[in-house]
């Protein structure tokens, strides 16, 4: 078989796939913090310029806007050109808006460094997770979910390291250095990344147990269709709805009254809110995965069905027992266990559904969701500004996701059966006119 990376047939051992998985897993873990590692500077910057720390984190509003927009874009390159440029070029953008968040002195340079990290956050994520579905068209669940772990879990090693150097060194040490690092473990693993062959050894397609498209569709054509848009639809939903509700965690334990009482964890005091934040962050890794492997099981409409029902009554369930310390812990772990799965299930069935040539491509279009439903999370200061209480909140995030779990079973699985059944690759001209319909009169 032959790579495009390659300039002459290359056999590969079936494990080979686990390995591409496994870097792919590394490079998300290096992106993580570029997210979930911010908040630690936040304070010290404001320290140091006086800027107010809404300005700072107009920084961050910034860096989730290219990082999750720009995906199509860095997916579609993906699909063109292989994985290990856009990698290259995603780590380089990394560290480099992490060595120039060393020497910002004002906040228009903080703004541009934020902006070229987001779209190297996207390059890497987007290839990642689309090499994932393409290796593993058997289980392409499994893949993706372990796959975005990296990213939703990945900064738990470092977060420490990077506390006590900021602490020790300065905040701006501490940006050059890790910008410095994973940038270049980002960049060293690019050079081994190939391009997923036809017919990847190893992956048992026989044994499937989901459907998957006889048909390959690109970007362009997949905007066409009305399947897409029920998924994008629900995506949004399920989104908004767990943002609503695990977004405003902090006000929410204030009025609960939760702040304020502490936990002992094994010999350590730690305040309700902190544990339960420890708490839902493995969770919110671990159900990528899990909730990914049980979609290559039973399917992926019913594996949704289930995880945005459960969502939908952790929801609820926060509202009416979350006020008890205890409950609150558990019940915030079970909203964030059934929320992080959509960044596993998604991806998978958007590869089923739409063919794996233009895998991340399509994924990335998709993944724009997480980009629109953030637009909605502010609702939620406004409605419970308006209302006084956060019942509307919780109701709306219930509400959300019980009509996600209903499409999904009634909506998208009968369409999405439907489409697979009928579909063939488009047949596209030199100009760009789909002429699918000609084909099939001509044959």
């Amino acid at each position: 078989m032959k790579h495009d990376d390659d300039t002459a047939p290359v056999v590969r051992p079936p494990s080979y796939r686990w390995m591409q998985l496994i870097m792919g897993i590394v490079c998300m873990a290096m992106i993580a913090n570029l997210q979930y590692g911010w908040t630690l500077f936040v304070n010290p910057i404001a320290d140091k310029y006086g800027w107010s720390k809404a300005a700072i984190q107009v920084a961050f509003t910034i860096f989730i806007l290219t990082e999750t927009w720009l995906v199509p874009v860095e997916g579609w390159a993906v699909d063109k050109f292989g994985p290990r440029p856009v990698v290259l070029f995603g780590g380089l953008l990394c560290a480099l808006g992490w060595v120039m968040n060393s020497f910002a002195d004002s906040l228009t340079m903080l703004y541009i460094a934020a902006a070229i990290s987001g779209i190297g956050a996207g390059a890497v994520y987007g290839t990642c997770v689309g090499s994932a579905l393409k290796w593993f068209p058997d289980r392409r669940g499994l893949a993706a979910g372990l796959t975005a772990a990296g990213f939703g879990a990945g900064s738990a090693a470092t977060i420490i390291p990077i506390s006590m150097m900021i602490a020790k060194s300065g905040y701006e040490s501490t940006f050059f250095a890790f910008g410095i690092g994973q940038g270049a473990i980002v960049m060293l693993l690019a050079l081994l990344m190939v391009r997923p062959p036809a017919h990847v050894p190893g992956a048992l397609k026989k044994q499937t147990k989901v459907q998957q498209a006889r048909a390959d569709f690109g970007p362009s054509q997949i905007i066409r269709k009305p399947v897409f848009w029920v998924m994008y639809v629900m995506f949004v939903l399920v989104a908004a709805g767990g943002l609503m509700a695990t977004a405003q965690m902090g006000p929410i334990a204030k009025d609960f009254k939760i702040d304020g009482v502490n936990f002992n964890v094994m010999g350590m005091v730690l305040p309700a809110l902190t544990f339960a934040l420890a708490i839902d962050r493995v969770l919110n890794g671990l159900t990528r995965p899990f909730f990914g492997w049980v979609s290559d099981q039973i399917g992926r409409e019913q594996t949704m069905f289930i995880a945005f029902a459960l969502e939908s009554v952790g929801i609820l369930a926060l509202y009416y027992w979350g006020r008890d310390p205890i409950m609150f812990v558990i019940l915030t772990g079970l909203v964030f266990f059934a929320w992080g799965e959509i960044y596993s299930l998604f991806p998978a069935t958007c590869a089923d559904t739409f063919g794996t040539k233009n895998a991340a491509g399509n994924a990335g279009l998709l993944y724009t969701a997480k980009g629109t439903a953030s637009i909605f999370v502010p609702l939620s200061s406004i409605i419970t500004a308006s209302t006084g209480s956060w019942e509307a909140v919780f109701f709306v995030g219930c509400g959300l996701n019980a009509a996600a779990a209903i499409m999904a079973w009634w909506v998208l699985k009968p369409m999405r059966k439907r489409f697979m059944d009928t579909a063939v690759t488009p047949v596209v001209s030199p100009e760009g006119a789909d002429l699918t319909a000609a084909a099939r009169l001509a044959n």
